[in-house]
């Protein structure tokens, strides 16, 4: 891989596009590290237009897409769908073997181009609906910070697209090269975990649920996490049938008991990861799940683990 382009369209987050000229535009020979043919493109030559105003100045057009061994596509407005020109330069691209690095959601520029299809792929954790919803023929996965899967590369949410484009250089370059990389860039070169420990916790069903009798139920058990919450003591506690009870949660909830139970210990340990000293044992039985080893095991749904995720975010909140 020694020819690089950009694909810069109008409303281009200026962001995702740093990191693309940022992983793959900088001469870093000094640093024993090969530079790449580098260059920016789009339909129209000129002056194209980001998302918060200004300009940048795009000299090539979509013909030297013909000769790039990687073409990255960065993120545009999500209303916007590729031209029939772009689309067609991108499959062009792709027939004769290109690899493709979306950053963020440049991923649905590929997808308007059938590029995506039958692939794994992933955007930012806002649009991952939007992205199975506009193209059902990708498997989308929510939860990493990227995915390669054959000819495409798709990153996560915005600062997502350095661990993606990372990985690509460290498939190219070796462990060294992106050493390098990174230590310039003053970035980690590998992060753990994946998106899903980005995602903001939700509302509290304590506060949003409208059915007034698991509305209490939810604010008592909130206030007893520590304790046996199994579906019999919280029927008990809210004096109905388990079975009324399961009724109920999944009308108002949408969930199961045991599955609001689990999500609500999950996020009540974020928050004293992030906010306390506790050791991860002690965090465990202040959730009502006794040990650090159950605890870990329910945090590999965040795809990391506790002291991973209190490193990244203590003192965050």
């Amino acid at each position: 891989m020694r020819d690089v382009a950009v694909l810069v369209l109008p409303g281009v987050a200026p962001f995702e596009l740093g990191i693309a000229c940022e992983l793959f535009g900088l001469d870093r020979a000094a640093d024993g590290v090969p530079n790449f043919d580098f260059a920016l493109t789009t339909e129209v030559p000129g002056q194209v237009r980001t998302t918060v105003g200004f300009t940048v100045g795009v000299e090539h057009g979509l013909e030297r897409l013909a000769t790039a061994d990687l073409v990255v596509t960065t993120p545009v407005p999500l209303q916007s769908r590729a031209s029939p020109a772009v689309v067609e330069a991108l499959r062009a691209a792709h027939e004769r073997g290109a690899q493709f690095l979306s950053c963020c959601g440049g991923v649905f520029v590929l997808g308007d181009a059938g590029l995506l299809d039958g692939l794994r792929c992933t955007t930012h954790w806002r649009y991952t609906g939007l992205l199975e919803e506009r193209f059902p023929a990708a498997v989308v996965d929510r939860d990493v910070l990227y995915v390669d899967d054959g000819p495409v590369i798709s990153s996560a949410g915005s600062a997502a697209a350095i661990d993606a484009g990372l990985h690509l250089l460290r498939r190219e370059l070796g462990a060294a090269a992106v050493g390098k990389v990174a230590r310039r860039m003053v970035v980690p070169p590998h992060r753990d975990g994946g998106q899903a420990q980005f995602i903001p916790n939700p509302v509290l069903p304590a506060q949003a649920c409208a059915d007034d009798d698991l509305a209490a139920l939810h604010a008592w058990a909130l206030e007893h996490l520590a304790e046996d919450l199994s579906v019999e003591r919280l029927a008990a506690h809210a004096r109905m049938s388990p079975r009324t009870l399961a009724r109920r949660f999944a009308d108002a909830s949408g969930t199961s008991p045991a599955a609001w139970v689990a999500r609500m210990r999950l996020q009540r340990a974020q928050e004293l990861l992030e906010t306390t000293d506790l050791p991860v044992d002690a965090v465990a039985v202040a959730v009502g799940w006794g040990s650090g080893a159950v605890l870990r095991h329910h945090f590999s749904r965040l795809g990391t683990t506790p002291l991973a995720y209190r490193r990244t975010f203590a003192g965050t909140s």
